[in-house]
């Protein structure tokens, strides 16, 4: 079943349900992945949903941590949900030791040896993960590895 099609029939569970706020992350992330489309003028493959996806999470991520600093609890707590919302469409997260694996490997194949090669790595091990890791969870491990 495609993203598309997830997010239409979830949308109908959400209006039966009377779940206001699921069913408008549901349609901001339809109107995230439509304005993609017509952005780029074409339908869009499960990596650029991807994209998508991922940059709705850091959206979110990034007003989760603006509102646990200004102490607004309440707005804080409707985000988090949001995010669970959103990470729900995203495929099953990787876990630190697959990570630490996949790390390692990219770490032999490129030849890196100092944080100087963090870049090169960087650049390996992203398409590896695309949706399956969070960015920063990943360079904090290729950092430690290259100490």
């Amino acid at each position: 079943m495609s993203l598309l099609d997830r997010l239409n029939q979830d949308m109908k569970e959400a209006m039966k349900s009377k779940d206001r706020l699921r069913l408008n992350v549901i349609r901001m992330i339809k109107a995230s992945l439509q304005n993609e489309a017509i952005k780029l003028g074409k339908e869009l493959s499960e990596d650029e949903e991807l994209t998508v996806l991922n940059r709705e999470v850091k959206q979110r991520k990034d007003s989760l941590q603006e509102f646990e600093k200004a102490g607004r609890a309440d707005l804080a707590e409707q985000v988090k949900q949001e995010l669970e919302y959103v990470q729900h469409y995203l495929p099953e997260q990787l876990s630190e030791e697959e990570l630490l694996q996949i790390v390692r490997e990219t770490i032999a194949e490129v030849g890196a040896t100092s944080k100087a090669d963090i870049g090169k790595v960087m650049a390996k091990i992203m398409p590896k993960v695309k949706g399956r890791a969070d960015g920063s969870l990943v360079n904090k491990i290729v950092r430690t590895e290259l100490e």
